[in-house]
């Protein structure tokens, strides 16, 4: 039996270490990892596949409910969707001033496709890893030690720095627009102590900026990896067949909790995208 194959509690560590390793092309190939902080040449593709999947997924039902709407006798999916928008509609009616035709598109798309990653952790940790190792193993002869698979891409910093900077780009933008190019250099100068205190607004207004993308990306991915972690500690619990109700309790009562954390982690993103837009749109700061 290969070590892959062995029960997860004869090496508890090396059972979650294997879990933590994502399918990486062009990482080191003794660990698996990128070679420094910052690698270009390590692609992490199973984040990729499953972003694009759920993108995919999100983009399909989008379409299928558009295209078979009916306001006499909606579909299940199409009140969830409604109720959906309506709800995200609300959220900007609130917060954002005045009209604009990006931030509702924006705003509900990373609600749903955040929550789509997020959702999949609630799969059972070890099905699609599983399912992965056996196709490797049948279809490619891969040793089955040295597949891995982690399937929710907002356990991987690489995706939540990527959503977080794709928002900072945007409050860039809309600062520039509301307030000028030299408008928005003057918030760095004179923010929040004066002209007398220029370097002082430098670096308290950088660090306030760059906080932006840095909470988003971190809040996020922090409640996520330890959610899986979680998951990860109580699949070890099966050390006996009597521990398997015990086991069988913990990971429902867990899952159900966490389809709370992972609609909240969503809607917290989706409310400080547009929370930071809004700043951005206002003329002072």
């Amino acid at each position: 039996m290969s070590e892959a194959n062995l029960p997860a509690t004869a090496n508890p560590v090396e059972y979650i270490q294997h879990h933590l390793t994502n399918w990486c092309v062009g990482c080191d190939p003794q660990t698996h990892k990128p070679t420094g902080m910052v690698d270009f040449h390590a692609f992490f593709l199973d984040t990729f596949l499953f972003g694009v999947l759920l993108a995919g997924l999100f983009m399909w039902l989008a379409w299928k409910v558009g295209r078979n709407l009916d306001p006499d006798n909606p579909s299940p999916v199409q009140n969830l969707l409604e109720a959906i928008v309506e709800f995200v509609n609300q959220q900007i009616k609130d917060i954002f001033p005045g009209r604009n035709a990006l931030i509702g598109p924006l705003a509900i798309t990373i609600f749903v496709w955040v929550f789509f990653m997020n959702a999949m952790d609630l799969i059972p940790v070890d099905l699609l890893p599983w399912i992965a190792q056996w196709i490797g193993e049948r279809l490619f002869g891969a040793d089955p030690h040295h597949v891995y698979l982690r399937v929710v891409p907002t356990t991987n910093l690489d995706t939540t720095f990527g959503l977080a900077l794709s928002v900072f780009a945007l409050i860039i933008y809309y600062n520039i627009r509301t307030k000028g190019l030299g408008g928005y250099v003057k918030m760095f100068l004179f923010h929040p102590f004066g002209k007398y205190a220029v370097p002082v607004n430098i670096l308290m207004t950088a660090i306030e900026e760059i906080a932006k993308p840095v909470s988003l990306a971190l809040r996020l991915f922090g409640n996520m990896f330890a959610g899986e972690l979680l998951f990860m500690l109580i699949a070890l619990l099966s050390f006996a067949w009597y521990v398997l109700p015990v086991q069988v309790a913990l990971g429902s009562m867990w899952a159900i909790f966490h389809i709370l954390v992972i609609t909240l982690q969503a809607f917290i993103f989706m409310l400080l995208t547009i929370v930071y837009l809004a700043l951005a749109q206002q003329d002072d700061h």
